[in-house]
Order: structure tokens, then C-alpha cells, then sequence
């Protein structure tokens, strides 16, 4: 894997990523950052808008989908480009688990930002979370 943040991964009609990360926090920012990748070429989004980002999941895979899922509907909603992600917590309680982050981005502009695919969701199907040597992997696949 190297020093590669995620993957796509074979799917005949989605986009499915694999992300990884030293952390379960990294490997959720860059699930992020592949969904947004995915959608436009995420190294000419600038960092400009900060938002945070608190989510709930009753399991880390309803978490992962929370957190991205926040992300989509802030594009759709706002026209909002993430290309920089950072979770500071992620952290268990009683009935499931809580996540603090930010992002960071700026408005979607058609003559900087070249369209690729329109993600319409975050999916549990094949959704994945687990080890690969000393790294986190999340596998999550995006309906287009």
C-alpha cells in the first residue's frame, strides 16, 4: 500500500474505495477525501470554509456512514468541495460512538472544479472496517 491514502476498487456500476489510515480517525478522513475525489479532482479544492463536523453512530460502520453522509448532504445542500478532513475524536459511549472532526473546503465553482461522478449516497453494502498489517481499512461504496 505505500504511502497511499485509499484505492478505488473494482465495482461493475459504483465507485468503491478502500481508505487507510494509522488510525481509525485517518482512515475516515480519507474515505472522505476519496468520496470527494471521486466527484471532482480534490487537489484544486481550497481549503478556505472550515466546518464542523459532530456525528453518532450505534457501531463504528453507522459512524463511518454518518460522517460521510454529513459530508454529501453539505455538497448537495450548500454546494460545498471538502478536500481536507481532520477528526480530532472518536470516541465510545453507552448506546454507541461519537465523532468530533472538521473539513475544510470552499464552493463548488464549475470553472475550477471539473465534475466527474455525482455521488447520491453512502451505502452500507459492502462496507468494511479492519486491519491490513499495521494499517485501518474502511471499504465503503458510493451509489453514482
Amino acid at each position: 500500500m505505500g504511502t497511499s491514502k485509499f484505492k478505488f476498487l473494482e465495482h461493475v456500476s459504483d465507485i468503491y474505495v478502500a481508505a487507510y489510515g494509522k488510525t481509525l480517525e485517518e482512515a475516515f478522513e480519507n474515505a472522505a477525501l476519496a468520496m470527494f475525489q471521486s466527484m471532482t479532482d480534490a487537489k484544486l479544492v481550497e481549503p478556505k470554509i472550515k466546518v464542523e463536523v459532530y456525528v453518532e453512530g450505534e457501531d463504528e460502520k453507522a459512524l463511518l456512514y454518518n460522517w460521510l453522509e454529513n459530508l454529501l448532504i453539505r455538497f448537495g445542500s450548500e454546494g460545498m468541495l471538502f478536500s481536507k478532513f481532520k477528526i480530532y475524536e472518536i470516541s465510545s459511549f453507552p448506546s454507541g460512538f461519537r465523532l468530533k472532526g472538521e473539513a475544510w473546503g470552499e464552493q463548488f465553482n464549475p470553472e475550477k472544479h471539473p465534475s466527474k461522478v455525482e455521488v447520491k449516497a453512502v451505502t452500507y453494502h459492502s462496507m468494511e472496517i479492519g486491519k491490513e498489517d499495521d494499517l485501518i481499512v474502511v471499504k465503503v461504496l458510493f451509489d453514482i
